[in-house]
């Protein structure tokens, strides 16, 4: 077993006792991203030259948890000096002046950076899919997608690449990549992680998080990029938060809840199959675990209609506030330039070449909703669907410690387009729930709980605002009362 293999906590005790080197560690990732990148597309660049810069400035660096540890980030988080692209066409050849804030903080605590990874373009996709390098493969299984938006930040973890890496979150961007990868994907509350320097998508609902292979290794990466930033007003001060310290703390006697509606299986009759009924299976096995721990858990019901709400509301404002946030992009201040005789004809034409046809769909409607015409009756109500749904969920964290929930409702989807596209109730209950947590900016978290076909599959847990320690508290235990910390894919590639 390679250093690289173990969590980030055993690679620095490893670090320590000099049983291995940054210099070892870093090369291995680096031909391990070169290695696996025909195989997988996790990578749009490969920062070789940047890592080697680094290794030779640590002696300058403080001594830190992460110090000498190789990572790898999202390509939608500005970095000075490297290619950022957003996955996207338009943005194919910019370089950044500047770095994103959690990147400097990340530099000063000695991460070594070693590639830029995949993502659906400009984070708007959960499939992994729509990159303008290509389509990000599952390490568990090449013929299977690993999710998005934050794909190859998922795949260069799940894979071996890195010990831990850097994504966004918007409605499930992390948590379900993670899920689908078999590692542990983590969204902090809103605002405990500044958002400067991350190429916005909808603002209101963004969330700078990470992939790792351990809720340890979450609780040390997230206590390293905390914090308030004047260049982000909605970040917080958050000194008196600290996520590793509190992680073992007892958790006997706190209380979970899960949503009657999304996992009765009354709901889904005409879309049962066994993999459904084994996640199901699964999750039963996890509230037992639950209460083994000594906490309770007990069923909360919530209106069906309100819950198949969540995915029209997500699209709505999300796409409105997207339109809104990539105005920018005409080809004229970013992008190549389009063929035209007055500055409308080189938009229109920059935009048209510069932009998937999913992202294309995806401003119309923004567009469209944004019309004064018709904000009061989609925007406007989106808002409120939102409200309701925030108001309800903070009310029960005022009763109970979390929320716990299958995060997805089925195994990695294969590439085939109908096993992608698909609006049934499973789809708009089990596979949506997740954007809960971006709607009231509350801390949410999947770690592996089984497999399924040999794919592997997860739970989601999701606490009330600013209740991280509490969380990942509760997840730690939770993790280790099972067998799923640290593993690398294997299975079929």
């Amino acid at each position: 077993m390679s250093y690289l293999d173990k969590t980030i906590a055993e690679i620095k005790l490893s670090l320590d006792k000099n049983e291995t080197t940054v210099s070892s560690l870093t090369t291995e990732a680096i031909e391990r991203a070169k290695d696996y990148q025909e195989k997988l597309n996790s990578f749009v660049t490969i920062t070789e030259d940047n890592a080697k810069n680094q290794l030779d400035n640590l002696d300058s660096v403080k001594d830190s948890p992460l110090k000498g540890i190789p990572y790898a980030l999202k390509d939608n988080f500005s970095t000075k000096g490297i290619l950022t692209t957003a996955s996207s066409n338009i943005l194919k050849d910019y370089v950044p002046f500047f770095n994103a804030t959690c990147v400097n903080k990340l530099y000063n605590k000695g991460a070594i950076l070693i590639g830029k990874t995949v993502l659906d373009e400009l984070a708007m996709g959960g499939t992994g899919t729509t990159g303008h390098t290509g389509p990000v493969k599952n390490p568990w299984n090449a013929k299977r997608l690993i999710g998005g938006s934050s794909a190859g930040s998922a795949s260069a973890v799940a894979s071996g690449i890195v010990p831990f890496s850097i994504g966004s979150d918007t409605g499930d961007s992390i948590r379900k990549p993670a899920c689908y990868g078999g590692i542990v994907g983590y969204k902090p509350t809103y605002g405990l992680v500044s958002r400067f320097g991350l190429f916005a998508f909808a603002s209101s609902m963004d969330h700078v998080g990470c992939f790792t292979r351990s809720v340890l290794d979450s609780a040390i990466v997230t206590d390293a990029i905390k914090g308030k930033d004047e260049k982000d007003m909605t970040t917080f001060d958050s000194s008196n938060i600290n996520l590793t310290a509190n992680i073992n703390n007892d958790i006997k006697g706190k209380k979970l809840f899960y949503i009657k509606e999304l996992v009765d299986r009354n709901n889904y009759q005409d879309d049962m199959d066994e993999e459904l009924d084994q996640i199901l299976i699964n999750f039963d096995l996890i509230k037992e675990k639950c209460k083994n721990l000594g906490m309770t858990i007990e069923e909360v019901s919530i209106d069906k209609n309100l819950l198949k709400a969540i995915f029209p509301t997500y699209i709505t404002i999300s796409c409105a506030e997207a339109t809104s946030n990539n105005s920018n992009l005409t080809g004229i201040i970013f992008g190549p330039r389009g063929a035209g005789d007055n500055i409308n004809e080189i938009m229109f034409n920059a935009r048209t070449k510069g932009f998937s046809e999913l992202i294309k769909r995806r401003f119309v409607l923004g567009s469209y909703i944004l019309q004064k015409e018709n904000q009061e009756k989609l925007f406007l109500n989106a808002g409120r669907i939102r409200r309701l749904i925030v108001d309800k969920m903070t009310t029960l964290f005022k009763e109970y410690d979390a929320m716990i929930l299958p995060a997805t409702g089925s195994i990695a989807p294969t590439f085939r387009k109908e096993d992608i596209d698909k609006l049934s109730d499973r789809y708009l209950l089990l596979e949506n729930h997740m954007a809960i947590a971006n709607f009231g900016g509350f801390p949410s978290i999947t770690i592996p709980s089984g497999f399924v076909h040999n794919m592997p599959i997860g739970i989601n847990i999701t606490s009330g605002i600013k209740q991280d320690e509490k969380l990942l508290n509760i997840a730690n235990k939770i993790e280790n009362a099972l067998t799923y910390k640290g593993q690398i894919a294997g299975g079929e590639n």
